[in-house]
């Protein structure tokens, strides 16, 4: 990562100090927040959570590898259409926090607006550091021609997005986020933020049938309008990530805070979830042949992850490694993480079979439950869907907004 030396973590020339980027926060002194160009930089903005949050029974550990591969524009592609900036907030020298500002070319050309974002926030709990953060995040965005600032968002709704606000007695499900209740005071009362919209995360038990009417209505449906129900082929995945990536893209295009996933950002997400796939958790529904509605449901690998540390090996030894491929034999629960039907076959009864079909599955696989998130809480169909289903809403996470 050496080429990171004389450049900052962006897709683009980050413009220098005097641009509306200064070096020091101008709230307090105390407080120098800098842009993060060296390895070093990175490491230390990479490592801040880790000591943060220790202790902390329901923090699960990233992978120190994968966030290094998340943040390295070479290697996630989400970067191929966004300008990112990390900034590191010091205090005596020591790092209390952290936060990227990051502008989404394709979210405000597809929306027709002009809209920064923050996210990867982490810091002590101090006013002082919060609002230095929060001073530079929206610097740079403003310097940039937009007008209001969203988060938090790692980087868009394509990934980790929101802040836990409700919910802070168990541990994230994988791709998840989780913060301390402290930060929801830094956004709301230090910064003064807003909320967008807040995300629902449902828990949804296996062993709690649901309503027999529901079943009787989805078989019948199933029967009526021939829908054939299989798992993912993945013995043909290529052809397999791209009839999802066009369900996908029109399932979700006039959901509030949508950006349409490009083909390379696409790819490079089946890639990377391909190790958790379970086939059977992986279901494409179809009409004459023609895959209408997809779901997708993943083990959690955060019940294995919490016992890894964030490494894989240490003194050169596959601790981590071993530890995670023993632990990832006992996941079990799953994350409903998708459910996406093709417009004109919407309020058919579709989504309900899949749950149906998910449930199944998830029982014969021995789990205990699930997720499923995230939904908006607007969207009244899904929601009481979920509920109808047996699903009881647990978790709640929030976008803020503020004009810059």
């Amino acid at each position: 990562m050496s080429e990171l030396a004389q450049e900052p973590i962006s897709a683009e020339t980050t413009p220098a100090p005097d641009e509306g980027r200064p070096q020091k926060s101008r709230r307090d002194p105390s407080v120098r927040v800098d842009l993060v160009q060296t390895p070093a930089d990175l490491e230390a903005f990479i490592r801040l959570p880790y000591r943060l949050y220790a202790g902390d029974p329901c923090f699960v550990p990233p992978l120190y590898m994968e966030r290094r591969d998340f943040l390295d524009p070479k290697k996630n592609p989400f970067f191929d259409h966004a300008e990112v900036a990390l900034f590191l907030a010091r205090q005596g020298g020591k790092v209390v926090g952290r936060i990227a500002a990051l502008v989404d070319r394709n979210y405000n050309a597809f929306h027709d607006t002009k809209v920064g974002w923050f996210g990867m926030y982490e810091a002590e709990d101090d006013d002082e550091i919060a609002e230095a953060l929060f001073a530079e995040a929206t610097a740079w965005v403003r310097s940039r021609g937009m007008l209001r600032i969203l988060g938090p968002a790692n980087f868009s709704s394509n990934h980790e997005w929101g802040l836990l606000v409700d919910g802070f007695d168990s541990p994230p499900v994988v791709m998840m986020p989780y913060n301390p209740r402290y930060y929801v005071r830094h956004l709301e009362e230090v910064l003064g933020l807003k909320k967008a919209k807040d995300l629902w995360a449902f828990w949804m038990p296996a062993n709690v049938d649901p309503p027999e009417k529901v079943v009787r209505i989805a078989e019948r449906v199933r029967a009526k309008e021939g829908i054939v129900v299989r798992p993912l082929d993945m013995g043909d995945f290529p052809n397999e990530v791209a009839r999802i990536k066009e369900i996908y893209n029109s399932a979700w295009e006039k959901n509030w805070g949508f950006v349409p996933v490009t083909d390379k950002e696409f790819d490079h997400i089946a890639q990377s979830m391909k190790t958790l796939a379970v086939p059977d958790l992986l279901l494409v529904a179809e009409v004459k042949g023609e895959p209408v509605a997809f779901s997708m449901t993943i083990p959690d690998l955060n019940q294995a992850l919490a016992k890894v540390g964030g490494r894989l090996t240490t003194f050169g030894l596959p601790i981590g490694l071993l530890k995670l491929l023993w632990y990832s034999r006992k996941i079990n629960r799953g994350r409903l993480i998708t459910l996406g039907v093709k417009e004109p076959y919407r309020k058919r009864g579709i989504d309900a079979i899949l749950y149906l079909d998910t449930l199944r599955a998830a029982r014969k696989l021995g789990y205990v439950g699930g997720e499923i998130s995230w939904t908006l809480e607007d969207n009244l169909l899904v929601n009481r869907s979920i509920e109808m289903m047996g699903g009881k809403r647990y978790k709640t996470y929030r976008i803020y907004e503020a004009e810059v």
